[in-house]
């Protein structure tokens, strides 16, 4: 993989959003067009090598990335989006949070049958999110061909809930 442009420009803004947690804020490299270019870039190249006919955006920031992924491909982007925010008939999957729950929707014609789909989000951290955007996908009839992202936060070992599937990160903390 060349030099990552992106990696000098996340920063750490400590106890956001609480206190005790370190955020890797990703606004910088949304800020210098040739790293955001060069990391939209490496997506594509990933989803294009495993056959994906369909990008999948996880809300919010999986968008910023995931459009760009499917506009470079010419394929489809759907969105996986948290729960009320989409307009028509839909499909839900509850995921499990540190104190809680969350959900994310698809819509019911975002992905057609057998349609080989990589899910984009710019970071991973539990893979909760993740997983459940696999099941949407998968309850869809479609295939998800592998994850990319910018950011993994391997310490919290998100990729134990995402086994079986291809993982690409594009920097690792």
């Amino acid at each position: 993989m060349p030099d990552l442009l992106a990696r000098n420009l996340v920063r750490d803004v400590p106890d956001f959003p609480k206190p005790g947690i370190l955020f890797k804020d990703i606004t910088p490299v949304l800020e210098e067009p040739a790293a955001f270019r060069q990391a939209c870039d490496l997506l594509a190249a990933d989803a294009r090598e495993k056959g994906a006919e369909v990008v999948v955006g996880i809300e919010s920031r999986g968008f910023i990335f995931g459009v760009p992924v499917s506009l470079t491909l010419d394929i489809p982007f759907a969105m996986a989006r948290k729960l009320g925010k989409l307009p028509y008939d839909k499909i839900s999957e509850e995921y499990a949070l540190e104190y809680g729950t969350n959900t994310v929707e698809m819509h019911v014609d975002a992905i057609k049958k057998g349609q080989k789909a990589y899910i984009v989000d710019d970071l991973l951290a539990t893979g909760g999110t993740a997983a459940a955007a696999a099941r949407l996908v998968e309850r869809l009839g479609g295939e998800v061909v592998g994850f990319g992202c910018l950011i993994e936060l391997s310490f919290l070992e998100g990729r134990q809930n995402l086994l079986g599937y291809s993982i690409t990160a594009l920097m690792e903390f």
